[in-house]
């Protein structure tokens, strides 16, 4: 019989990376998570799959509270047992799915957080564009707001990825699937300038396939873009913890208030399911009420008809 080791290593290898194609993302999540979950078991003194019940998972379930893990990293952790006991099922390793009896905790909903169109315009205008470091960050921003790309793709990016004549960026996100993502002018002109001199200046005499360098030549990490993002927020007079996913907030939330589709905003934000799109529509009210306002004829104010005098 195959340790639990080894299932596990095969779970990783062969169902998440080979057969799910999953982003390096998810797998270091679900390695991570199920590693904590095994380390539970032992400490419970569990070694065999087949030990594990709805009980012990409800016990693993207390523990997590006991700790403080908020619900939505719950939530993970149990997403991420589930597909393991799937697999075991399937693999026949194990006969019943103990998860299944189990339910996930209830999330809290929480509306995403986005930046209004005078915060965004300040950040963009953070940049010193005198310099090669504040080129990059000015066409960073505009193009994270522009797209709507997550931050991981962002960092991937290679300037082969840029059609700069007709604005598309091709995109591979998450299970590599590729997508086309647009940009406006502003961002097209800043990612122009960057590349022309920037990035050249940047790069000096070394080699990188990478969109956006750092100071020394070589790819700008994701973590990188959070600290520089935090810096010009702080420098533009922002009260707010300016992150890279809330410019991809910022993108989806004034898309809609302007009045594109939803399944647009769908394709081009690169989401699987509608679902994950439709939390934007509870963010955008007042361009709701502006449309009722100017649509519906007995919601203005007549202000030209005389009103009755006593």
């Amino acid at each position: 019989m195959k340790t639990l080791q080894e299932t596990f290593n095969e779970y990783i290898k062969y169902y998440l990376e080979a057969e799910r194609n999953a982003s390096p993302y998810t797998v270091r999540n679900y390695r991570a998570d199920l590693a904590d979950f095994f380390k539970f078991l032992k400490g419970k003194e569990l070694t065999l799959l087949n030990e594990v019940d709805r009980h012990v998972l409800r016990d693993y379930l207390s523990h997590l509270v006991e700790v403080g893990i908020a619900k939505a990293s719950i939530a993970r952790k149990l997403s991420a047992i589930r597909s393991f006991y799937r697999y075991l099922v399937r693999e026949e390793i194990i006969s019943e799915n103990p998860i299944e009896q189990v339910s996930s905790p209830k999330l809290d909903k929480r509306l995403p957080s986005f930046l209004t169109r005078e915060e965004m315009e300040k950040l963009l205008g953070a940049p010193d564009l005198s310099t090669p470091l504040g080129q990059r960050d000015r066409a960073l921003l505009e193009l994270l707001y522009a797209s709507g790309l997550r931050v991981s793709e962002l960092a991937s990016l290679t300037p082969e990825q840029i059609d700069l004549n007709s604005n598309e960026i091709r995109v591979w996100g998450k299970g590599s699937k590729e997508r086309m993502v647009l940009m406006g002018e502003p961002a097209a002109a800043a990612l122009k300038s960057y590349l022309k001199e920037g990035r050249t200046k940047l790069l000096g005499k070394k080699r990188s396939q990478a969109l956006f360098l750092n100071r020394y030549g070589q790819r700008l990490p994701a973590r990188s873009v959070q600290r520089l993002l935090e810096g010009h927020a702080k420098k533009a007079g922002i009260g707010k913890r300016v992150h890279p996913h809330m410019l991809r907030h910022t993108f989806a939330t004034h898309m809609l208030d302007g009045g594109a589709d939803l399944r647009v905003v769908q394709e081009l934000l690169g989401h699987a399911r509608l679902t994950s799109t439709q939390i934007y529509t509870h963010v955008t009210k007042g361009q709701a009420r502006k449309v009722y306002l100017s649509a519906h004829p007995l919601a203005r104010e007549k202000k030209d008809e005389p009103q009755d005098k006593e």
